[in-house]
Parts: structure tokens; sequence; C-alpha cells
């Protein structure tokens, strides 16, 4: 378009035909093709058309053409104009694809979150149920095999504390999940302050525990309380599940800035490991031990039984106690 109005012009001026829309039409091709290509060709065209006018009016063309400098002027302005016109295009386009990005990434941080929180509620959920229905089907089979009364009742008796417990812990994750704020939700959190309820429970299914806590849970950060717990209730569930297991040893204590929780038990340990790995419970565990930047091994020990023993930081970058 550019070329077509510049020669025309060229052509039409030094015949000495009177001022047209041609003039006009020059203007507007040079704001075209700065909006379109940038302010550097368009510049171009108009020093070169410029230069051309002035050769001919030193050529001796009509009078209105020896005006170079104004031709040129009204070529710059148009050139700025289309320049202007196009980094503003260009800022909005650019504002469009910041948003749109923008949208994409929060859809994408919003899923995300989804996920992990589908994950929470998961390892929650097992945390809570597993060992309470593991230890209810226990007694439940002394209850069915046992034909003395006492035992019977007994065993019934654990059954009901069991289930009451898991009732209790599956309202506790509900009511997070609804964001309603409990009376004393610190009561019903598990810590290792309720240690010895777990304990408890864990021996009314057949399975002596000897544990030695030497850290107090109220100098521990929330989050590494809670995983402790959760550690000892995983390993005492499957040592009472598939180990076998006639005793149980727990250890919490301190090393530098790490607490140090180890279970072990005189087991045979599961028969396929690495299917006890990849299920839940393990799984799970080690989710939430490196989440708080720690590590956790689940092995049978060289000497017969099994060992869970997890390692967790408790320095600077964890919560401050409570």
């Amino acid at each position: 378009m550019l070329l077509v109005t510049a020669g025309a012009a060229l052509l039409y001026y030094p015949l000495g035909f009177p001022d047209s829309s041609i003039g006009l039409s020059l203007v507007v091709a040079h704001y075209t093709v700065a909006r379109a290509r940038g302010w550097p060709i368009a510049a171009g065209a108009a020093a070169v058309l410029t230069v051309a006018f002035s050769t001919l009016a030193q050529d001796g063309v009509a009078d209105h053409l020896q005006a170079a400098a104004p031709v040129g002027a009204i070529l710059l302005l148009a050139v700025v104009l289309g320049e202007v016109t196009r980094s503003r295009a260009q800022q909005v386009a650019q504002a469009h694809e910041r948003a749109a990005l923008a949208e994409a990434s929060r859809e994408s941080l919003a899923a995300q979150r989804a996920a992990e929180e589908r994950l929470r509620i998961a390892r929650e959920l097992h945390d809570v149920l597993a060992h309470q229905i593991s230890l209810i089907n226990v007694q439940a089979g002394a209850a069915l095999h046992n034909r003395e009364p006492e035992v019977a009742f007994q065993a019934l008796a654990a059954i009901r504390t069991a289930s009451k417990d898991a009732l209790r812990e599956v309202r506790a994750v509900l009511g997070v999940l609804r964001q309603v704020d409990a009376a004393d939700p610190v009561q019903s959190a598990p810590s290792l302050a309720r240690l010895a309820e777990l304990l408890q429970r864990t021996e009314a299914a057949g399975l002596p525990v000897r544990a030695t806590v030497a850290v107090e849970p109220s100098q521990l950060p929330a989050a590494v309380d809670l995983i402790a717990y959760r550690i000892v209730q995983e390993a005492l569930t499957n040592a009472v599940r598939h180990a076998a297991a006639s005793a149980a040893v727990v250890q919490i204590r301190r090393d530098g800035d790490d607490v140090i929780v180890t279970v072990d038990d005189d087991g045979a340990g599961p028969a396929n490991i690495q299917a006890l790995r990849q299920g839940t419970g393990l799984r799970g565990m080690a989710e939430r031990v490196v989440a708080v930047g720690g590590q956790v091994q689940a092995a049978p020990r060289p000497g017969g039984g099994f060992r869970v023993r997890a390692r967790l930081p408790i320095g600077p970058e964890q919560e401050h106690p409570r």
C-alpha cells in the first residue's frame, strides 16, 4: 500500500496537478505501516519521500513542493501516531495474555491444592480407621473362638471402646473438613500426650507394648507431634495385622534438633514387604515424614522382627512449640 501510494504521489505532483486525496492517502499509508510493522520501516519511507520531494523541488517543480520540511513533518506525525497505536495494542494484548496465564495458574494451583487435600483426607481416614478396625477385628476373632464368657465380655468391651474412638476421630476429621470450630479441638487431636491410650488399646488386642518416651509432647511442633503419633499407630497396627508379633517396643527420643521414633516388633513380618510398602499406610506415613523434611525406614530387622524408624526435624524451619 505504501509503495503504491508513494509511487502515485511522485508521479502525480510533478505533473502540476492540484492537491488531491493522494496526499491524505500517503499520510494514511505511513500511519498504517507504522501500526502494522513498526516505526523503523515507516520512518525510513518518510525520509525517502521527503528527500525525493526536496529533490524535485530543487529541480523547479511547483512551488508547494519546495516546502519539503512540512511534508516530512506531516509524514513523521503519521508515523508517530501509528507507533503509539501499535504500542498500545501490544500492551493491551500482553495484558490479556498475562491475565489468561494468571487464570490458568490459579486453576492449576486450585487443582493441585484439591489433589493435596484429597491425599491428606485419605491419609487421615486411613490413620483413624485402620488401627481401630484392626483392633476390632482381632477382638471379634477372640470373642468368636473363646467360649469363656468373661474373655468374650472383655473382647466386646474392647470392641466398644475401639469403635467409640474410631467414631470420635472420624467426627474430628469431618469437622475439620466442614470448617466447624470444635469446643476443644486440641483435646481431640491425636498427640503423643495420648500415647498411653493407643498402647492400652493395642495391648487389649493381644500385643504387649513397652514404651520409652524421652520427649515432652507439649514442647514439640504440632505437626511433628501428630506425625510421631501416627507413625507409632501405623507401626503397631501393622504389627497386629501382618506380623503375628508377640511383643513390641516403642522408643521416642531427642537427637539434637531431631526426634527419633522407633517401633520394633518380634513378629515374622508381612509375607510381602513390597505390597505392604505400596499400601496406603506406609506410603501415607512416608509422605507425612517427607512433608516436614524427615526420613523414615520400614524394613525387617537382621535378627528377626520388623522395625519402623523415623527421624523428624524440629529445628527452626518447623513450627514453634505450643
